[in-house]
């Protein structure tokens, strides 16, 4: 299974965004040597945008390309039905729920079977999570003190379509997300606009 494994603090200094979720990952942003002195053009300005997307939910151009051919299949803002359905993956549901620290932890947990979708165990990533499904940890990882110590942390923020319970540590997705909900800083627009060229 192929796998995003690029420098993450680079690629976000690159995108001007954090998007691997790590705190000190901007810290040399601002750094002389990283100061961009051109003006990108309008192709590298949608090229930039796509690659955040695919930094963001850790996916393969070639996953993307198929995300975005089934969003212009469905009624609706192509650009928003793209990330609704980036944001419905089991692993990126996983990170937002707080059992993983990063996307890519997300991605291992659910590749090495720890994670269950309605009881089930399921260890593909890319799984289309569906409104009402909860996912949990098995017995098995909650004895492992990162898990636990990951899904029990204050540092998680809460979003409107995802409901927790630390109890059984548990989460469910309650209904898919609207734009203003998603946590995440691209201009879809033009993400349409390069593939549609």
């Amino acid at each position: 299974m192929a796998t995003r494994r690029s420098p993450r603090f680079k690629e976000c200094r690159r995108l001007g965004v954090n998007v691997c979720g790590h705190p000190k990952a901007l810290d040399r942003a601002n750094s002389p040597a990283f100061k961009k002195t051109h003006k990108p053009s309008e192709y590298g300005l949608q090229l930039i945008e796509k690659q955040k997307v695919r930094a963001y939910y850790n996916i393969l151009e070639k996953q993307l390309v198929r995300y975005y051919e089934n969003a212009v299949k469905r009624n609706g803002n192509t650009g928003e039905e793209l990330l609704i359905s980036l944001e419905s993956r089991l692993d990126n549901l996983v990170y937002r729920m707080g059992f993983a620290n990063s996307i890519r932890m997300a991605r291992q947990m659910v590749s090495h079977g720890h994670m269950l979708v309605n009881g089930k165990r399921i260890n593909i990533p890319s799984f289309n999570v569906k409104v009402g499904s909860t996912i949990q940890l098995c017995e098995k990882a909650r004895k492992s003190e990162q898990f636990k110590k990951c899904f029990l942390s204050d540092n998680k923020a809460s979003l409107p379509y995802i409901t927790r319970d630390e109890e059984n540590f548990s989460g469910t997705y309650t209904a898919l997300p609207t734009r203003a909900e998603i946590p995440v800083f691209v201009k879809e627009q033009l993400i349409v606009e390069f593939y549609s060229k």
